[in-house]
């Protein structure tokens, strides 16, 4: 009897110290996200531009850092949910920035089905290669259908409505900063419970032990797909919200590079972790702005010093390393 009660006074203690963590990081999300609208109030726009790859790199962080799933063409997902609310827009009239985020979840969502249900027919090496395959598949078809897409010279037209006809998107880019924001922690909470979730747990145990989750008698590649349709959801939200605050969508929504860079933001953040997702996310596309402007012909050399001494010294990447050592300070003191 007392040892029950030990457990479950231990299960209460861990989720008031998780909502805790969780309220202290969204409280230093919106403290970083204050700071950088008084610091930068004429750069919103890579603010902005942040915010989109962010929820690109975090719709990543579910199938790779959670599920174990190798792909560099998850920009399929984030450039199909771009394209699908700019076509909303653009062909058909409809300019409700809410309306258009939908129509880039179902986007995502859409191409987020198709993809897991051909990468996952692989393992490993191959995997890799048909994410590869794929994102060029996707660029290529968006490439031909320019009679919908734009082409090669992009979709225009785009012409988002005042958000509840009141917060206009004007060329300064608040508005589109705050609607970002509000878009980023909303999605990030429903991932906080989505990986806490009984689903969350079952799509960690696959990536650890695939055979034993079979021999339970769950399915994996079931999982896994929904988990690559919650995944490509994400993903279209941020591409609609580029495509919102951009009022253009252009073949590089849908490039090998996009997908790449992604991966390396998860990888310098750690992959596994919501929070570490966010921090690479921030801290690449900063030191990438940064180095550019300081020194734009070697600023490729700097990033690239700056990858191998993460990968080096930090494999957990820093948000990773950082939670390691402050975990072990807190196990040496207890």
């Amino acid at each position: 009897m007392a040892l029950v009660m030990n457990n479950e006074n231990g299960g209460h203690q861990r989720r008031r110290g998780a909502l805790a963590r969780d309220l202290i990081g969204i409280a230093v999300m919106t403290a970083i996200a204050a700071i950088g609208y008084f610091a930068f109030p004429d750069n919103l726009a890579l603010l902005t531009r942040m915010i989109t790859i962010a929820l690109l790199v975090l719709s990543l962080d579910l199938v790779t850092g959670y599920c174990g799933v190798a792909t560099l063409g998850h920009a399929a997902l984030f450039g199909s949910g771009a394209y699908a609310a700019g076509i909303l827009s653009a062909h058909y009239g409809i300019n409700d920035p809410l309306l258009m985020t939908l129509a880039g979840i179902a986007g995502g969502a859409i191409a987020g089905l198709l993809s897991g249900a051909i990468i996952l027919r692989a393992h490993g090496l191959p995997q890799l290669v048909l994410s590869i395959a794929l994102i060029n598949l996707f660029h290529e078809f968006a490439n031909k259908a320019s009679s919908w897409t734009g082409g090669s010279d992009g979709l225009s037209g785009i012409a988002p409505d005042p958000i509840f006809g009141i917060f206009e998107f004007d060329l300064y880019g608040q508005t589109a900063f705050f609607f970002g924001m509000a878009l980023l922690l909303i999605v990030f909470v429903l991932l906080r419970f989505l990986v806490r979730s009984p689903f969350g747990m079952l799509c960690r145990g696959i990536k650890q032990d695939p055979l034993r989750i079979r021999a339970m008698g769950a399915s994996p590649k079931t999982a896994l797909i929904r988990m690559y349709v919650i995944s490509g959801a994400v993903a279209g939200v941020g591409g609609a919200l580029n495509a919102i605050s951009t009022q253009v969508v252009g073949l590089d929504s849908l490039s090998f590079t996009q997908s790449a860079e992604a991966l390396v933001m998860l990888v310098l953040g750690g992959t596994g972790s919501l929070f570490g997702a966010l921090s690479g996310t921030v801290i690449f596309m900063l030191f990438e702005d940064y180095v550019s402007a300081a020194n734009p012909f070697h600023w490729l050399t700097m990033v690239g010093a700056l990858l191998i001494a993460v990968v080096l010294f930090a494999p957990k990447g820093l948000y990773g390393t950082a939670a390691s050592f402050i975990g072990r300070r807190r196990e040496q003191r207890s």
